[in-house]
């Protein structure tokens, strides 16, 4: 079974109706590990919207998990089932690699 963590790796912010380190972008990692296979999608970006700041929370008072919750609420469900699944998609190649097909010579050359 992979676990994943998510974790926030910058921030930045505006000055926004006059909320000084209004939190707008966010840049994330999302790393999966399954036994001894890892896999990961990184400088992952979510932009948050400024059009409703009276739930603005100051700068020095956020925490990742705040932030964290923030991306999964802008990605919704089909994102984070989307990110997982490609980091998935990743481990399941190291398990199991995929066979290429070989360039084997003219039977006749």
């Amino acid at each position: 079974m992979t676990n994943y963590n998510w974790t926030v790796t910058q921030l930045y912010t505006q000055t926004i109706q006059g909320n000084s380190n209004y939190v707008v972008t966010a840049i994330y990692d999302v790393v999966g590990v399954d036994g001894d296979y890892t896999a990961s999608l990184t400088n992952n970006t979510a932009q948050f919207s400024t059009a409703d700041v009276t739930a603005f929370i100051p700068y020095e008072n956020l925490t990742e998990a705040i932030i964290l919750g923030w991306i999964k609420e802008t990605l919704g469900e089909n994102g984070i089932i989307s990110i997982e699944a490609c980091i998935q998609g990743q481990i399941n190649s190291q398990i199991n690699p995929p066979v290429s097909p070989v360039n084997t010579p003219l039977p006749w050359a």
